[in-house]
């Protein structure tokens, strides 16, 4: 991420997506205190996640490699953690939590709902639960 992608005080990230889509990301208190302590000591042209490359920032294959090195070191089997699993997390607690499906649509950057709806499929059981607590005619006696 550049420097260039914290916005207002770090309340949002501008996240460029696969084919070069922009989206506006917000993050929590926690999430901006840090990427003000690393923002405050960048450069402006810098980056965020830096490395000594070409590029000047982190490669995704990098980032997914240190994110298996952290579980190891958490006792996390490293199979259970990638950032395809971080997000599809993301998505699926938004869900569970009351998200309407087009702002997680919006959060994640897809393009068409149908992506988003894969995240769905967690709802199931707690849909069910739902008809079957609160519905007037459900039999939970």
């Amino acid at each position: 991420l550049p420097r260039a992608a914290v916005m207002r005080d770090a309340q949002f990230l501008t996240i460029r997506g696969k084919g070069g889509r922009e989206r506006i990301v917000p993050l929590t208190d926690r999430a901006r205190d840090a990427v003000m302590s690393l923002a405050d000591d960048m450069e402006p042209g810098g980056y965020l996640f830096p490395a000594k490359g070409k590029t000047g920032f982190m490669s995704r294959q990098v980032f997914a490699r240190m994110l298996k090195d952290l579980a190891m070191a958490a006792n996390i089997a490293p199979g259970r953690v990638s950032p395809h699993i971080l997000r599809h997390a993301f998505a699926s607690h938004l869900l569970a939590g009351g998200a309407d499906l087009r702002v997680v649509q919006t959060l994640l950057g897809h393009a068409d709902i149908s992506t988003t709806q894969i995240y769905t499929h967690v709802l199931d059981e707690r849909l069910s639960a739902l008809v079957k607590s609160h519905h007037p005619l459900s039999e939970n006696d």
